[in-house]
């Protein structure tokens, strides 16, 4: 393994680790503590990306095998989450997505999978850009979600302390997990609109299955978002389609890479 990937690796556990000792000492609010964090996290992306540059734009294409279509987009996630970290208080969800990028980039190291898309005039980049973008906030949503699970369940069991505490409020939560799932909502009907301008042959491509499964997790979104809007959808329903609508957009990108490319091979 060569230095660069040390370093990004250990920036990653290291930014983790921070986030885990201000949760347990409810240092929440202590501004140099998430300074280090994101001080932290972002070397932790900035060497991602050089590694991911190394590994994925080749002079033949760029190379989206399944593990490095992973790292990809696992460091989309982190790169979404240190950016809104500036702004929101969402840098809690690095406790799960800094550990889950700096896996990714071991896997990317050690495995290798090759799947070319040809450099090409015609947009596709623009069309794959988007698409993980958008794979990259509803991630983070789904992360949120789950936190939300956790803390919602807690209050229930009238257990606020602990981890709870260091949580910004259930409805400051669920105000942040909305503006995820539309922007990223939007951004995934851009990406399949996009997709059905490239496709000639849904079958012959192989990408019958994971257009379905994309259709679903978009309806499963737009069924959310309608309830958040006419019914005021929240709580414990918010989350279960959210996830609902995140296994569907799981199943269709990796689900589906996973097949092809390592069980059958194509």
């Amino acid at each position: 393994m060569n230095l660069l990937n040390i370093i990004t690796i250990s920036a990653y556990i290291l930014a983790g680790t921070l986030l885990s000792i201000r949760l347990v000492r409810h240092s929440i609010g202590d501004p140099g503590r998430k300074l280090h964090i994101l001080a932290a996290s972002a070397l932790a992306v900035t060497g991602h990306a050089f590694a991911l540059y190394h590994q994925v734009d080749l002079a033949s294409g760029f190379n989206l095998g399944f593990f490095n279509a992973v790292s990809l987009i696992s460091w989309v996630i982190a790169l979404l989450l240190v950016l809104a970290a500036l702004f929101k208080p969402v840098e809690n969800l690095g406790i799960a997505v800094f550990p889950l990028a700096a896996i990714a980039l071991l896997m990317e190291h050690f495995f290798h999978s090759v799947h070319i898309l040809p450099h090409s005039e015609s947009g596709v980049e623009l069309h794959v850009v988007i698409s993980v973008t958008a794979y990259g906030l509803l991630s983070l949503a789904a992360v949120q979600a789950i936190l939300m699970a956790i803390q919602d369940r807690q209050l229930h069991n009238q257990r606020p302390g602990g981890f709870i505490r260091a949580l910004p409020p259930l409805q400051t939560m669920e105000s942040l997990l909305f503006q995820m799932i539309t922007l990223g909502f939007f951004l995934q009907s851009l990406a399949l609109a996009s997709g059905f301008m490239y496709t000639d042959d849904l079958f012959a491509q192989h990408l019958a299955h994971k257009t379905i499964l994309s259709i679903v997790a978009w309806l499963v979104y737009a069924t959310l978002l309608w309830g958040r809007w006419r019914h005021g959808w929240r709580g414990k329903v918010a989350i279960r389609w959210t996830m609902w609508g995140f296994i569907s957009l799981l199943l269709a990108y990796f689900g589906s890479k996973l097949v092809l490319e390592l069980i059958l091979q194509k």
